[in-house]
This record gives structure tokens, C-alpha cells and sequence, in this order.
């Protein structure tokens, strides 16, 4: 799996960013995991097209000393669709500036 880690996280780190991800996103039933929605303006033309697939997320693994970022674009309704599939550059950067302005927010320095 493709993946975006940030890793070097202290205690307090993982305390402020767990706080911050109960709080603005969705938990999957793993613990750990969070969903992050994508922009809609950044889903390409057949995930747009897919309605009823949407939202379309990023899975977001939280562990104390580091952040796993999924590459890999999913839906929650389903296995598979052909609207899921790995991040796009515009998707893989927009994820990356997501997360570190989430780090700068939280006064998170790696």
C-alpha cells in the first residue's frame, strides 16, 4: 500500500491529534482509523460522476508515535468500484497540505 507517514510523534503530539481527529472526523470501526473526506473539487471525473459512491475518503492511521495517510482513494459503501483507486497528484498533495497544516495548527513540530 501506498502511504504518506509522518512519524517522530511525542506523547502530547498523539494526545492533540487524536483530540483534533475525534472531533472533525470519522472514526471507523478499527480504532485508530479516521476517514478523511476529499474536496469535491479535487475528485476526478468518474469519482464526481459517482454519486452514490460518495463521500470518498482517505484512511488515516493514528498510532501514538506516527500518522499513516492512505494513498488510495476509497468509498465506504462498497468493496470496490471503479471510482476508487490510488490518489492522483492533485489528491496526493492536497492530503499533504491537509496534514501539515493540521500539524502547524496543533503547534506540531517534526
Amino acid at each position: 500500500m501506498k502511504q504518506y507517514v509522518i512519524d517522530g510523534f511525542t506523547l502530547k503530539d498523539y494526545t492533540a491529534l487524536k483530540h483534533y481527529f475525534d472531533t472533525y472526523l470519522e472514526a471507523a470501526t478499527v480504532g485508530g482509523i479516521y476517514w478523511l473526506e476529499l474536496d469535491s473539487g479535487i475528485l476526478t471525473e468518474t469519482q464526481a460522476g459517482h454519486k452514490a459512491c460518495a463521500p470518498h475518503v482517505f484512511a488515516l492511521m493514528l498510532e501514538e508515535t506516527a500518522l499513516s495517510c492512505e494513498l488510495l482513494v476509497r468509498i465506504k459503501k462498497n468493496i470496490k468500484c471503479d471510482c476508487m483507486g490510488y490518489a492522483t497528484a492533485e489528491q496526493r498533495n492536497w492530503l499533504v497540505d491537509w496534514a501539515d497544516a493540521v500539524l502547524e495548527k496543533l503547534s506540531i513540530c517534526i
